[in-house]
């Protein structure tokens, strides 16, 4: 996977202006990011490892020098090249006395942008202090392992540090969640990394099981307890005796199941369904759900003192959309298993590809990215490029506050963001757009 060059933030609420500047840093070969918000600049700087900082300085909300401010605060090595259109001696003092290196004013020629570019980032590659911090984890994260998973963003490290508190200690855990994020992964996780990995590891799915057979599987039942029951069978808490049971979609579990999973929980002991006597049992819960157990407990639907008892732990998933520094990590983890899978050793991402998996927002999440990378791999050669993605995730439109805007301007930021997808060519943007180029020109008027 290519990944040494340059990364350049730059930030604007004009979304022309943003892919102008993108398509000058294309021509000098450096990887850009694109933030329309200082919200959104933040995020990026908090979550990837950036060589530079353009910003424009007019924008609504928190305004460039806002950002300018927090950027100087937090990440002092990076260096910043304020653009505007609204040039004065008072602007210039204040970007000075925020942290800005350079001060560009609009309109600039793209040579005029770019020695400035080069300017900046070779005194940044001169100066000790940048060098120095080019090795610091908050600054250019590095990539982490842990017990099969891969990270470099803030939130997985938090994870991860939670996993090693909690994976010697017998409390619940409960782990919640959007569908795809990794739940089981981080059950598994506490289980193997703990005391208890020489011990069995039982996963259950909750919502697969019919309801009038789950109290059977999990506590087992004596023979003639009912109809069929021709001799005796342990059930999964047994089965799981001095490990780990992992009991996923918790939040399905029926009254009759969470009143018996309260017991269990409260005695450390187990009733088998006809059984006169309770047993013993030394097992430790994990539970999991992507359901607001909270809202379940109001509406009645899940026991509030059986809620508490679960989560004594409580890990939150993060969504991929709001960890973009995992992405590349992960799908650089993918290519490796797949490959090996479908005889594609050494397959790797174009930088365009990049790109485009960076910027997609995830809604599916982990899984989502794990069924791309696959399908990348069986329809793509030894370098994966764009041809090989879904179109669905190369013309989603950006995050920002579309809602907001007039429909008209949402339209032409769809046909900008088309346009860009396929580098200017209008030929191939009206055909993906279904529309002609005659009318493709007048809706960028």
């Amino acid at each position: 996977m290519k990944w040494n060059k340059e990364n350049v933030l730059i930030v604007d609420d004009n979304y022309d202006m943003l892919e102008l500047l993108r398509r000058h840093l294309k021509s000098l070969d450096y990887h850009t990011y694109k933030a329309s918000s200082v919200t959104e600049a933040i995020g990026v700087l908090e979550e990837t490892n950036i060589d530079l900082l353009i910003t424009d300085l007019q924008m609504p909300g928190m305004n460039g020098i806002e950002l300018l401010k927090y950027a100087e605060e937090h990440f002092p090595s990076i260096p910043k090249l304020v653009i505007t259109g609204f040039p004065s001696v008072e602007s210039a003092l204040h970007a000075v006395k925020a942290g800005a290196q350079d001060y560009l004013i609009k309109p600039f020629t793209a040579e005029e942008f770019k020695k400035a570019i080069k300017q900046m980032l070779q005194k940044a590659a001169a100066n000790p202090l940048q060098r120095a911090n080019k090795s610091d984890a908050k600054y250019h994260p590095k990539e982490h392992h842990y017990a099969g998973m891969v990270g470099s963003s803030e939130s997985f490290l938090k994870m991860t540090d939670v996993i090693e508190r909690v994976k010697d200690l017998t409390a619940t855990v409960l782990i919640q969640g959007e569908s795809g994020t990794g739940k089981e992964l981080i059950a598994r996780a506490i289980h193997y990394q703990g005391n208890r990995a020489n011990r069995p590891f039982i996963p259950v799915n909750c919502g697969a099981i019919p309801e009038h057979l789950m109290e059977s599987e999990l506590f087992g039942y004596v023979k003639g307890a009912f109809t069929g029951a021709h001799e005796n069978r342990t059930g999964l808490f047994q089965a799981a005796q001095g490990g780990t049971l992992f009991l996923d979609e918790i939040g399905t579990a029926s009254p009759a199941v969470q009143t018996r999973l309260l017991r269990v929980l409260q005695e450390k002991e187990v009733t088998m369904i006809g059984a006169q006597k309770p047993q013993k049992v030394d097992v430790r819960i994990i539970s999991a759900t992507n359901a607001d157990l909270t809202t379940l407990c109001q509406k009645g639907t899940f026991r509030e003192d059986l809620y508490y008892r679960l989560n004594v732990v409580q890990i939150e998933t993060v969504p991929l959309r709001d960890r973009k520094a995992d992405i590349l990590p992960i799908a650089q983890q993918l290519l490796q298993k797949y490959g090996a899978e479908y005889n594609k050793v050494g397959v790797t991402l174009t930088d365009k590809a990049i790109e485009i998996l960076v910027r997609y927002s995830w809604p599916g999440n982990v899984r989502e990215l794990e069924n791309v990378i696959q399908r990348m791999i069986i329809l793509g050669d030894t370098t994966l490029d764009i041809d090989t993605i879904p179109n669905y995730l190369k013309y989603e439109l950006p995050e920002t506050a579309t809602a907001l805007l007039p429909l008209k301007e949402i339209e032409k930021a769809h046909i900008l963001k088309v346009l860009a997808a396929v580098e200017g060519n209008k030929s191939k943007a009206a055909a993906i757009l279904q529309i002609d180029r005659k009318t493709l020109r007048q809706k960028l008027l």
